[in-house]
């Protein structure tokens, strides 16, 4: 390869990518994670050019070599879901290259993913929900705690990111309703159960007796003793030693309480859209959550078929 032609293929490739990095943050508002997620796979694709010779510049790629690039990840040994976010990636770009007119025509139009078999996720059953509870020792100190933060993300369906960011401040009691900041800052207004509320209050004694919290976490509900904010690895490892002592033999997470919320609610007869408002799968703001559903059917529908609302 002609070093100097390299160089300024390469810096093409560079110039390219970062400005495809600033539409993606500025024009979709992807977080840093997701850029970096691109730029990685748009990168496989430049080292592959380097490893057989190529000197082509983004413009120049076609769909042959494309293909080419394809089969050889595909041998390479990456399973099809990881093979089908790098086509995913490179449409992307290029669809970008399109727009801003760098390029003519679009050489992933015709690239297929391989084809992915839905993987389902796993579901408590109530039974195994309500033996993971059982294992809790109330007798602890973060007892309380764990029950009442438990009982919140399978009570209310919600991310992991959205349960160890819950304020105080978005407990609405009188309403019955919680305010959560969903993917992309949106906010969206959730029913909680009798049961939940009784859950939080059970715990909140403990979390007033705190000697000192921190001025970040002032407004968060759930601490840990040092008065900080529960972080995302603690949660999964609170449910990790409960599914041990439970003795559930399933891969389970937090996110594994959301898909059970869902699923119970379903085959109770809930309303999917209601559901989907639950989980927030829709652009949804504080005030325009119930313009296509009344608020308060909202929380009669949950609270009506959510099999621990009365208990």
């Amino acid at each position: 390869m002609h070093w100097a032609k390299y160089y300024l293929e390469m810096k093409q490739w560079d110039s390219h990518i970062n400005e495809f990095r600033h539409f993606l943050k500025l024009e979709k508002g992807l977080s840093p994670h997701s850029i970096e997620a691109y730029e990685r796979d748009i990168r496989k694709l430049v080292s592959y050019l380097e490893m057989v010779g190529s000197e082509l510049k983004p413009e120049e790629v076609d769909s042959r070599l494309l293909q080419d690039f394809i089969q050889w990840i595909a041998e390479s040994g990456l399973n099809a879901r990881t093979q089908s976010r790098i086509i995913s990636g490179l449409k992307a770009f290029y669809k970008y290259l399109l727009l801003e007119e760098n390029i003519t025509f679009d050489p992933t139009a015709l690239l297929e993913a391989p084809r992915i078999g839905r993987k389902l996720p796993e579901v408590l059953t109530v039974e195994e929900i309500d033996s993971l509870f059982s294992f809790i020792d109330l007798s602890k100190a973060e007892g309380p705690r764990n029950k009442a933060m438990l009982e919140v993300l399978y009570s209310c369906g919600l991310r992991v990111s959205e349960l160890i960011n819950l304020k105080l401040t978005n407990i609405y009691r009188e309403d019955g309703f919680l305010r959560v900041i969903g993917k992309g800052d949106k906010e969206r207004l959730i029913p909680i159960s009798n049961r939940a509320m009784k859950e939080i209050d059970m715990y909140l004694p403990d979390r007033h007796s705190l000697k000192l919290i921190e001025k970040e976490s002032q407004d968060v509900l759930f601490l840990n003793r040092r008065g900080r904010q529960l972080t995302r690895v603690m949660v999964f490892t609170i449910i990790k030693n409960l599914k041990e002592k439970a003795g559930i033999d399933k891969n389970i997470s937090p996110h594994t309480f959301r898909h059970s919320f869902a699923t119970h609610l379903i085959e109770g007869g809930a309303d999917l859209r209601a559901v989907q408002e639950m989980l927030g799968h829709e652009s949804i703001v504080t005030t325009e959550i119930y313009t296509h559903l009344d608020r308060e059917y909202l929380r009669e529908t949950i609270l009506s078929y959510h099999p621990r609302t009365n208990r």
